[in-house]
């Protein structure tokens, strides 16, 4: 899609979605909820979703009673003032830890994000029984994306972009936005160089992250705590289609001016 012919897009949640459980069949639920509002997809729409109902559908939740936290986990758990279990969950979700302080552990997981506590958490997470269930990032998101696009796509006969997303902070900035972590149907990154401005200016340097503007204004419409939107259409929104992936978005680290020299390497690849 031209970026330039886009005067206007819309935001729109896909009603009346189950609380969605380890094997459901999350594109085509997604589908047919959408049929049952009138929602027809249109080419080039976004589909959002968010990290939370994937990872559910995956079994990518986790009792915190069968957590045996390791030595390193219970060093590390007396640092940060948190439960040793949780922080053996979030050490074997990540290739390092990146800072830490009281109530905060910030780390590099297995898909290359860096974020507290590897993603890991309970919110919106039905609990049973009298221990936590604790909901892990899916395992590769951008698989995921491609799975539901191409799901997606079979059963509307539409070319779709699939953008999974969940709320993360930024250094230097208050307060969580909505980030994708998982990419298909679209290239992330809009290169703009070499292109010029209104005044003739050719720009040098600007790269747009079209995926995570696209997941922060998903976000708004999901909401966080009772809104129960997983789901969120964006449509008319300006990107270029291709294979992308989340992978493109994560700054090299021999680019990233901020990754302090302490930077504890766990040893996974």
């Amino acid at each position: 899609m031209n970026p330039s012919t886009c005067v206007k897009s819309e935001i729109i949640a896909v009603p009346d979605l189950p609380m969605f459980q380890r094997g459901d069949d999350l594109p085509g639920i997604i589908f047919e909820r959408a049929c049952a509002a009138g929602l027809a997809f249109v080419e080039h729409d976004v589909v959002v979703i968010t990290q939370k109902v994937v990872s559910k559908v995956e079994g990518r939740a986790v009792r915190l009673s069968e957590v045996e936290p390791s030595p390193e986990a219970v060093e590390l758990a007396a640092e940060v003032r948190k439960d040793p279990r949780f922080v053996e969950l979030v050490l074997r979700e990540s290739r390092g830890v990146v800072a830490m302080r009281p109530d905060l552990l910030v780390v590099e997981t297995r898909q290359g994000i860096i974020c507290a506590n590897a993603g890991i958490d309970r919110s919106n997470v039905e609990q049973t029984g009298e221990s936590e269930w604790l909901v892990l990032l899916p395992a590769d998101p951008d698989a995921s994306a491609r799975a539901i696009q191409s799901r997606l796509e079979s059963l509307s006969g539409i070319k779709l972009a699939v953008l999974i997303i969940d709320t993360l902070g930024r250094p230097f900035r208050e307060g969580v936005i909505g980030m994708a972590i998982g990419v298909a149907g679209m290239d992330p990154l809009m290169d703009m160089r070499g292109q010029a401005d209104l005044f003739g200016y050719v720009m040098e340097r600007t790269i747009i992250n079209r995926a995570d503007e696209i997941a922060a204004s998903a976000s708004m419409l999901m909401g966080q705590t009772t809104a129960r939107l997983p789901v969120v259409i964006v449509r008319g929104a300006s990107y270029w289609p291709g294979a992308g992936s989340s992978r493109s978005i994560s700054r090299e680290p021999w680019k990233d001016m901020f990754r302090p020299q302490g930077y504890l390497r766990l040893g996974k690849a």
